[in-house]
Order: C-alpha cells, then sequence, then structure tokens
C-alpha cells in the first residue's frame, strides 16, 4: 500500500496499488501532458501575445473585469475537469474518493500554472480572485462526495453569440462574456413535501443565470435570470454508458423558459 505522507492517518485515501492498471494510468498521464502543451499553445495565443513583465498582481481591476462573470468560469472549468480526471482515474483503478482528489489537485495544478503565467503579462497579472475561484471548483466535486447534499446544487453554462462576438471580438465562444450564461442549478425535487414530490418531475430543475452585457462600453452592466433546467441525470436509461453520456450533458444548460429579472423584465419562452 502506498500512501502520501500527509494524508497517511486517513485510511480511505491510502492507493491500493493491487487494483491500478499501469497502462491505463500511463494513457491518462500522456494525454495529460499532449492537453497541457496544446492548452498552453492556445492560451499564449489568446491571452499572452502581448508585452510581458516581471510578476506581478492584479488587484485593481481583478472583480471590476467583467463584473466578476470571469470568475464563474474559473470555477466552472476546474470544476468539469476534476470530473473528467475523477472519471479518468476511476477507469484505471483506483477508488472514487482517492480519484475525487487526484482529479482536483490536478485540475488545480493547471489553473494554477496559467495563472502564474497571467502575473508575467503586462496586461493581466496574477489574480487572487481567479485562483480562489479556481480552488474552490476544483474541490467542489470532492465536496460534493463528502457532503451530499451539495449535489442539489451545480453551476452549468451555456453560450448563444452575441453581436460582439459575431463581429468578430474573440476568436473562441467561451473567451466572450457576452455569449456565455452561468447557472446555477437547484434540484428542487429533492426539497419538496413527499406528497409532492411523488409527482413532480424529478428531472426538473429551477435555475439563477447570470451574464453581462455592453461589454466594452461606460453602460456594460450584469443580467440576471430565472429559469427551469434539464437534469439529464434523472433521465431514463441506466446503463454505464447512458449514465456516463447522462453526466456530462448535465454541465450544460439547454435552452429552456426563462424570465430576465434585472436589469429588465423579459420573458422567453425558450432561452437559449
Amino acid at each position: 500500500m502506498l500512501f502520501i505522507p500527509f494524508l497517511q492517518p486517513q485510511d480511505s485515501l491510502r492507493i491500493d496499488t493491487s487494483t491500478i492498471n499501469y497502462y491505463k494510468l500511463s494513457f491518462i498521464g500522456t494525454a495529460t501532458l499532449g492537453g497541457f502543451i496544446y492548452g498552453q499553445a492556445l492560451q499564449k495565443n489568446l491571452w499572452w501575445k502581448g508585452e510581458k513583465s516581471p510578476f506581478h498582481f492584479n488587484w485593481k481591476e481583478d472583480w471590476a473585469y467583467a463584473l466578476g462573470a470571469d470568475k464563474f468560469g474559473h470555477f466552472y472549468f476546474p470544476m468539469l475537469a476534476t470530473n473528467i480526471y475523477s472519471d479518468a482515474f476511476v477507469w484505471s483503478g483506483i477508488n472514487k474518493e482517492q480519484s475525487l482528489l487526484y482529479g482536483g489537485i490536478t485540475a488545480l495544478t493547471y489553473q494554477s500554472f496559467t495563472e502564474i503565467k497571467d502575473g508575467f503579462s503586462k496586461q493581466w497579472g496574477f489574480s487572487w480572485g481567479d485562483f480562489s475561484a479556481n480552488a474552490l471548483g476544483s474541490a467542489y466535486p470532492f465536496l460534493q462526495y463528502k457532503f451530499p447534499q451539495l449535489k442539489n446544487f451545480n453551476l452549468k453554462i451555456s453560450f448563444f453569440p452575441s453581436e460582439r462576438f459575431k463581429h468578430g471580438s474573440n476568436q473562441v465562444i467561451f473567451d466572450d462574456y457576452e455569449s456565455t450564461y452561468h447557472w446555477l442549478s437547484i434540484s428542487i425535487a429533492n426539497y419538496l413535501p413527499e406528497e409532492v414530490r411523488k409527482y413532480y418531475p424529478s428531472f426538473l430543475n429551477f435555475a439563477i443565470g447570470h451574464s453581462v452585457k455592453e461589454f466594452d462600453t461606460n453602460s456594460r452592466h450584469r443580467e440576471i435570470y430565472l429559469s427551469l433546467d434539464l437534469n439529464a441525470e434523472e433521465l431514463p436509461g441506466n446503463t454505464s454508458f447512458l449514465k456516463f453520456i447522462k453526466k456530462y450533458l448535465n454541465f450544460y444548460h439547454f435552452p429552456m423558459p426563462a424570465v430576465k429579472v434585472y436589469p429588465n423584465v423579459v420573458w422567453y419562452g425558450l432561452k437559449f
């Protein structure tokens, strides 16, 4: 049995090497290295083309930039990466709890390296707000495992091309905050009284959405939405393959009826 020294007192976190398929683990490592190299090359083209500087912190613009919308993304993508790596580690023979822990460490390591690179960019700088959101997103799947009530609260994302994006503001849509919507999806079925719950469709969640508009002007503002949401994991189909598909479909907010409640009220038959 191998174990990490500072986790030694916790037997559940010891690694049982007899269950590990090292060919699968090597494949994960190779794919991770390739993804890291590609990701850094992509971000160099998107973010780090400008003037370099000595390492510095971004205090002034940290929360003003994008009205904080970037923090949702810095939570969401490490959370998604942690889930992907967790499933990959389980596939290689590591148990679920360990896989979530190591998946979170892997996701946070990549994000932290990116934040450090930002620190050497004159335009950006190291952001403690981004780093904190990265850390929380990386830890959230593990926290959901340890505290099951948190499974009723999930951050989702959706995209709809903004006029800004259509006119070439960004190379990729997930880099345009006006095209991006973040949603907190709540599994309300689990909070209904038993006599009501048995009639309520468990696949129907409630969601609170956020986006920013007029990003390049002095009139930029937040938009807040209330919406229904599809809980894909509650759809029929219990084979391992279908459970896997439903799990990752559930990271996206599909078009549903919604209402914008701020800064004005607009009703949508379907909000993309």
